[in-house]
């Protein structure tokens, strides 16, 4: 495990790592995990690009906010643009899984001329999901109407056994057993999300998601984002099978190229060669 370093901003604090020479490429990872995702991945990547990982607000070892608006996809977005900007990075290409995805888009809107390109892996618009929600849709993400229940019922229930929790949903979003992620990885995100305080910051991130970002999203339905984007999906994973995850993306992005990747949600930790080679690829082409 690798200490990180730490920046300030909007009052929190962001632990984040630097790799390699080469274009910025800033890499966000989702929920329940933390920057260390990336790991796999980092030392290839860094041949060509600056690496930069970080751990968004709430998650990690970045401070964690103690209400639901403070967790934002807006106010993420902005912590990694001051970030990136703090390191030299004025313009940046950026790639997220999940939560991460999710602040990248929210980025692309809020930030364009800092952003060269988007990825987002394994999502569909925050937006569309949640105004397209279906039973079956509900069924396989529940967690996201869970966690978004009033405090502290969702942040006692998993209290009581986090790792129980937390596992529950690297396994249960599409084809994935606890042998697809690095026993490392997984020590670190049993230290994060064992933290009382980080188990709540993630609860206010679906509590954020359904009442502050789904209005935002809602407010920029007209707008697309202009820079290159690419579309990542687990082929085996929850919205693959429930949804055409492209066909989501497409009155969003200018743009749009779109890979489905062997694997479920966390196809980044089941197939991290393939996950490689399809963002390398993307952004050697720009």
């Amino acid at each position: 495990m690798t200490d990180p370093d730490s920046f300030g901003s909007d009052n929190q604090v962001i632990a984040y790592e630097v790799a390699g020479n080469g274009p910025p490429l800033l890499l966000l990872h989702g929920f329940p995990q933390t920057r260390a995702m990336w790991r796999p991945i980092v030392s290839a990547l860094s041949q060509d690009f600056t690496i930069v990982t970080a751990d968004l607000r709430g998650y990690g070892a970045s401070s964690k906010p103690a209400t639901p608006p403070e967790m934002s996809f807006r106010l993420m977005a902005q912590d990694m643009v001051s970030l990136m900007d703090s390191l030299g990075h004025a313009r940046f290409h950026v790639a997220g899984h999940d939560r991460g995805a999710r602040a990248a888009h929210r980025m692309a809107l809020d930030h364009p001329d800092a952003v060269s390109s988007l990825t987002v892996m394994d999502i569909v618009p925050t937006e569309h999901l949640l105004t397209h929600m279906t039973t079956d849709i509900a069924k396989a993400y529940y967690h996201w109407l869970f966690l978004a229940q009033p405090e502290p019922f969702p942040e006692t229930m998993i209290g009581h056994d986090p790792d129980a929790f937390f596992e529950r949903c690297l396994l249960g979003f599409g084809k994935a057993s606890l042998d697809d992620f690095d026993a490392d990885l997984l020590t670190e995100y049993r230290t994060a999300w064992r933290d009382p305080d980080c188990i709540r910051a993630m609860c206010h991130d679906y509590r954020a998601a359904i009442e502050v970002d789904w209005h935002h999203d809602t407010q920029d339905l007209a707008r697309k984002v202009a820079c290159p984007a690419l579309v990542l999906y687990g082929k085996d994973g929850a919205m693959a099978q429930l949804l055409d995850v492209p066909a989501t993306w497409v009155d969003r992005l200018s743009d749009m190229r779109h890979t489905a990747i062997e694997g479920g949600h966390f196809f980044p930790d089941q197939s991290p060669i393939a996950t490689h080679n399809a963002l390398r690829q993307f952004l050697m082409s720009l």
